[in-house]
């Protein structure tokens, strides 16, 4: 159900400005729903949400394809060499914009790269990207549940707060870093159903930038959930 067409039509039924696609440890879906995005005026974000080798998951933001794309491919080379089962994990396919399958992803993307926390910032970084710690207050797959803490010299631009996270899982985390919310979509009916308000002059990942630090009039309004 969450084909390329499916996903940017709900977010415009959704009125949504701006989008992030950030498959596990992939980015093969991302550039035919940057082409549909573009086409009905909806700004799609390139990116993936890697799984750090210490068991963390972070969205990986990019401005632009080549970014992404660059990532995508060093993310690959980095994930262990272990095939899916499909009766098992699921399929991972590749589809078109009418979402036609074009092939099947035979790699496990459903693990841990060897990138540590660290690691990962330093290379988003070279190649122009940002990090967002995801749902960094949920049981699983998170800083708080991985490590208990948010690193000082962990390089990252804001943290993703739950909309499924525990009461008080947050308590004691940087106050320093700005947090968003976002849908965590895995279903086309999720998509919207919470989300961060920017106001910015342009739709752009640099305008967000500016927005995280409250800086030249751009900032974050606030947080939705529905």
């Amino acid at each position: 159900d969450l084909s390329p067409r499916a996903i940017v039509e709900r977010a415009r039924k959704e009125r949504l400005d701006i989008i992030a696609v950030t498959d596990h440890n992939s980015a093969k879906n991302v550039e035919v729903i940057m082409r549909l995005g573009e086409q009905r005026g909806l700004k799609v974000i390139p990116g993936l949400e890697v799984q750090s080798r210490e068991e963390v998951h972070l969205l990986t933001l990019f401005g632009d394809w080549p970014g992404a794309a660059a990532w995508a491919r060093e993310v690959y080379e980095h994930l262990p060499p272990v095939q899916n089962n499909p009766e098992y994990f699921g399929d991972q396919p590749v589809l078109d914009e009418d979402g036609n399958i074009l092939e099947f992803e035979s790699r496990l993307l459903l693990n841990s790269i060897t990138f540590s926390l660290n690691e990962i910032g330093e290379r988003v970084a070279d190649f122009g990207g940002i990090v967002i710690p995801s749902h960094f207050d949920k049981d699983s797959f998170s800083l708080i549940s991985q490590l208990g803490i948010i690193p000082e010299e962990l390089r990252v631009a804001a943290l993703e707060r739950s909309r499924k996270g525990r009461p008080g899982s947050a308590a004691g985390a940087r106050s320093d870093l700005p947090r968003i919310v976002s849908s965590d979509a895995h279903t086309v009916e999720e998509i919207g159903c919470a989300g961060t308000v920017f106001l910015l002059e342009e739709a752009t990942l640099d305008e967000m930038r500016l927005a995280f630090h409250g800086e030249s009039g751009r900032k974050i309004l606030r947080t939705i959930e529905r």
